[in-house]
């Protein structure tokens, strides 16, 4: 069952789900809004024609900071990796799932390809999988209103955790973009 907003300011309380920084502003009617960070990785085309998914990718991508005044101006089919400024976390017996802006959306702007789970037991800045699906360029900025993040109570508390034995969990607590590390799963 989806947290409602009532519901998330509870389970906030009694520190069964954490957000940090937190605003009571940015609570929706069964989600919390999140922010963009300011670092983005972007794709380094210079050195690489081709992705290997058993091989690290170290320098795949590039970091860039986003200009506060200027943004970052994505190109149409471009796709960047970015986190929000929100630390988000929740208990074994509850998960996070990330959602798109529908007015980012209506402009062809994705927020996140397939991975928009934030597992049990798990807290970080989410990472963002941002294209633009438009036939334009889309400017994005340092501090605006990326995503949404919804919250599920589980049936029964998890028995392995993320981050548990065994689970190869690949980017636990993590608080800075990261590159994709496929490569540890061959």
């Amino acid at each position: 069952m989806i947290l409602s907003d009532r519901s998330i300011k509870k389970k906030l309380e009694s520190g069964e789900i954490s957000i940090e920084p937190f605003s009571e502003e940015f609570v929706q009617p069964a989600s919390y809004d999140l922010h963009l960070d300011r670092s983005v990785l972007v794709f380094n085309m210079e050195k690489h024609d081709i992705i290997d998914v058993k091989r690290p990718v170290d320098d795949l991508m590039l970091k860039i900071d986003i200009d506060m005044e200027k943004g970052y101006t994505l190109q149409p089919g471009e796709f960047i990796l970015a986190n929000v400024k929100e630390i988000t976390g929740v208990d074994n017996k509850h998960v996070g799932r990330l959602e798109g802006k529908s007015s980012l959306a209506r402009m062809g702007l994705i927020i996140h390809a397939t991975a928009g789970f934030l597992d049990p037991g798990n807290k970080l800045r989410l990472t963002l999988e941002i294209a633009n699906l438009s036939p334009l360029p889309i400017t994005i900025y340092e501090d605006m209103k990326i995503a949404q993040l919804a919250f599920e109570q589980l049936d029964a508390e998890c028995e392995r955790p993320y981050g548990s034995s065994g689970l190869n969990s690949k980017y636990k607590g993590d608080m800075t973009v990261q590159a994709s590390r496929m490569w540890k799963n061959f």
